[in-house]
């Protein structure tokens, strides 16, 4: 399967045989452009405007934005109720995280998760093989946060999102607080906007960080 970076917390997610999955497609007032892409479903963890831009996204796809699962050829989606804070929702509302398991990998977006890590949530989400996480705190869960979901889902590989980078006019961090808490813990790697991951690439033994740039 291929993971597609398109900035902020979107990933176009593609298996094997050409099924497209798009994440959390965002609008432009963030202050970068999203690449118009096609696909078979759109993944919407919630309603704001920097996570359900679906226009930017071609091929009549299906919208998945509430607590479902759904099957397309070759992906099973799994939709996972959360909180946008660490109120239970009163401040900002629920978040939906999405696990999919495709090409004989689970990958789980958690979408712009605010809430504390739970053992209950953490149950709820494993198994993981690939962890798409935000880390950029004020609206999601901070570096520390992030890195303690980590610990606790072990998953083989981790890739950070909804942080600041070059254009983004949110008021997020940038990503270097949560790479810095894996300092000699792990291999941490800088992969471009796209990597292409199978089972043979996972040795169960030890986490890698990919920052993929957009």
């Amino acid at each position: 399967m291929k993971i597609r970076y398109l900035g902020h917390s979107c990933f176009l997610l593609t298996e094997s045989t050409g099924t497209a999955v798009v994440c959390d497609p965002y609008d432009s007032s963030i202050g970068i452009e999203m690449p118009e892409v096609r696909a078979d479903a759109v993944t919407i963890s919630h309603h704001h405007y920097d996570h359900d831009c679906t226009a930017k996204v071609k091929g009549n796809p299906v919208i998945l934005d509430r607590e479902t699962g759904y099957e397309l050829p070759g992906v099973e989606i799994k939709a996972i109720k959360s909180y946008h804070d660490d109120e239970q929702g009163t401040k900002r509302g629920e978040n939906i995280i999405f696990k999919f398991s495709m090409d004989g990998l689970v990958v789980c977006h958690l979408g712009d998760l605010g809430e504390e890590c739970t053992s209950e949530l953490i149950e709820a989400i494993l198994p993981v093989n690939v962890l798409l996480i935000p880390v950029g705190g004020n609206y999601t869960i901070d570096a520390a946060m992030a890195k303690e979901y980590v610990d606790r889902i072990m998953p083989d590989v981790v890739i950070p999102m909804h942080y600041r980078t070059k254009g983004i006019n949110l008021d997020i961090d940038k990503v270097d607080e949560f790479i810095s808490l894996f300092d000699g813990e792990c291999e941490v790697e800088e992969c471009g906007n796209e990597v292409e991951l199978s089972r043979e690439h996972l040795d169960g033994e030890q986490t890698r960080v990919l920052v993929l740039e957009r």
